[in-house]
């Protein structure tokens, strides 16, 4: 991933990503990771049955890497592991929600001026003309 689209300020949605993953023959369903307390939406990944089994028994939000094709424990590497509270799954049953506590200092994997880890990944906002602003304070 580069640096523009992880950081810049231009638009640059990656309209593939489903077709990709269906490409590789993952079996997967989306996995959001929302803060138990805030319900702040922390980040959006994939998660088999691997993910989801190991997400429940280790007590921590676990996704399928569609990218490595392989388990991602979130922060393991990184030490800003997501303490999971409960998971829940949606009414047609294809997406799951992880309702976490952080612990660590955020949940992205980019940093903030500060060079701590945002506190999620959700801190660009589209603008009414179509670019991208940093929402106050997750610069």
């Amino acid at each position: 991933m580069s640096k523009e689209v992880e950081e810049g300020l231009k638009v640059n949605l990656d309209f593939t990503k489903l077709k990709k993953i269906a490409a590789t023959g993952a079996e997967v369903v989306p996995a959001v990771a929302q803060d138990a307390d805030s319900g702040e939406v922390l980040i959006v990944g994939y998660a088999n049955e691997l993910a989801l089994k190991t997400a429940l028994e280790e007590k921590m939000a676990t996704f399928w890497s569609t990218s490595r094709n392989e388990l991602w424990i979130k922060g393991k590497t990184s030490g800003d592991y997501l303490e999971l509270v409960e998971a829940r799954v949606n009414c047609e049953q294809n997406s799951l929600l992880y309702r976490v506590r952080l612990a660590g200092s955020g949940s992205c994997h980019t940093k903030g001026k500060d060079g701590t880890a945002r506190l999620g990944c959700y801190y660009r906002k589209i603008n009414d003309d179509g670019t991208l602003s940093f929402v106050s304070g997750m610069e």
